[in-house]
C-alpha cells in the first residue's frame, strides 16, 4: 500500500477522535489482507442522461491527460490536497449540485467548512469543465441513492462502489477506482496476525465466538458483514454489524470496547488508522 505523507482526516475526524475517545492509548492497525475486490463510480440522476455522458467524457479525459493521477498524488504521494469550497444552493445559478458523506478520507473529508478528498477534487474539476458553479451537500452515505433518484442532486461522489441494487435508483459512470475491503484491529490484538489470505481471515471471522463488527452505514463493509447476493459476500456467521455514520465513529467504538473489529474501504482504513493512533500513540 502506498504512503500517505499528510495526515489526512484532520480537523473534523480528529476533534471527533479526541472527544469520543476514552483516556487509555488503544492505537489501532489495518490486516493488510484484501477482504474483497471492487470499483468506485460516480452515482448519476438517472434521470439525466446529458450528464452522464458528460460525466464519462471527463473521466476518459483526466485520466488521459495525468490530471486524474495528479490528484491521487495529493493524497498517496507527495503531493498536497486541495481545498474545495460549496457554493450556497441557488435555483436560479447554474449550478452543479453533488452530494456526499464526507467522512470518508481520502476521498472525501472537511476541513473546517472547506471539502477535501479525491472524489471532492474531482467535483471541482467537473463542474468547471461544465461550466456550472460547485454546490456539494452532505448527507448519509446511504440517502445519496434516494436523493438522485427524486432529482435531489445531480450526481453522488462518495467512493461509491457499482452494484446491482444501486442501479435500480441511479445511473452509474465509468469506473474510476479499484478498492477493497480490510479490517481494522486493536493494535495488541495478535487474532490475525498469522493470516496469509482472505480465507485465513474469513475462517477467524466465521469462527464460534460472537462478534461485533462496526462498519459505515450502507457501505460494503456493511454488506460483507451480513452478507449480500449483490456483491457475492456469504454472511459471517455469529456477527452483527453495528452501523455507523462513518468509519472513524467505528474505530472510536472499538477502541472504547463498543465493538470488535471495524470492516471498511482499504485507502480510508489506512487514513483513519493513521490519524487515530496520532492521536492516541
Amino acid at each position: 500500500m502506498k504512503k500517505f505523507v499528510a495526515l489526512i482526516a484532520v480537523a473534523a475526524m480528529c476533534l471527533l477522535l479526541l472527544c469520543a475517545c476514552s483516556g487509555g492509548k488503544t492505537t489501532v492497525k489495518v490486516i493488510d489482507i484484501q477482504l474483497s475486490s471492487e470499483e468506485y463510480a460516480f452515482a448519476v440522476n438517472p434521470n439525466d442522461a446529458e450528464l452522464l455522458t458528460k460525466v464519462n467524457t471527463f473521466l476518459k479525459e483526466i485520466k488521459e491527460n495525468g490530471k486524474f493521477d495528479e490528484i491521487c498524488n495529493h493524497y498517496f504521494g507527495d503531493g498536497k490536497p486541495v481545498e474545495i469550497e460549496s457554493a450556497a444552493e441557488d435555483s436560479s445559478k447554474d449550478q452543479l449540485i453533488v452530494v456526499t458523506e464526507p467522512g470518508f478520507a481520502p476521498f472525501e473529508y472537511t476541513s473546517g467548512s472547506k471539502y477535501l478528498g479525491i472524489d471532492m477534487e474531482m467535483a471541482k474539476l467537473l463542474a468547471d469543465y461544465l461550466g456550472k458553479e460547485l454546490v456539494i451537500k452532505a448527507i448519509e452515505f446511504d440517502s445519496i441513492f434516494q436523493t438522485l433518484n427524486t432529482n435531489g442532486a445531480d450526481i453522488g461522489m462518495a467512493g461509491i462502489t457499482v452494484n446491482e441494487s444501486r442501479k435500480l435508483l441511479v445511473k452509474f459512470s465509468d469506473t474510476y477506482y479499484n478498492a477493497a475491503q480490510k479490517i481494522i484491529v486493536k493494535s495488541d490484538d495478535t487474532t490475525f496476525d498469522d493470516c496469509k489470505t482472505k480465507e485465513d481471515v474469513d475462517k477467524l471471522l466465521n469462527g464460534d465466538k460472537k462478534l461485533k463488527i462496526g462498519v459505515q452505514s450502507g457501505t460494503t463493509g456493511q454488506f460483507y458483514v451480513e452478507g449480500s447476493e449483490d456483491f457475492g459476500f456469504e454472511k459471517i456467521a455469529n456477527a452483527e454489524a453495528v452501523g455507523f455514520t462513518n468509519g472513524t465513529s467505528a474505530v472510536t467504538a472499538m477502541a472504547n470496547g463498543d465493538v470488535d473489529y471495524v470492516i471498511i474501504d482499504e485507502a480510508p482504513a489506512a487514513a483513519i488508522a493513521k490519524a487515530f493512533n496520532a492521536m492516541n500513540g
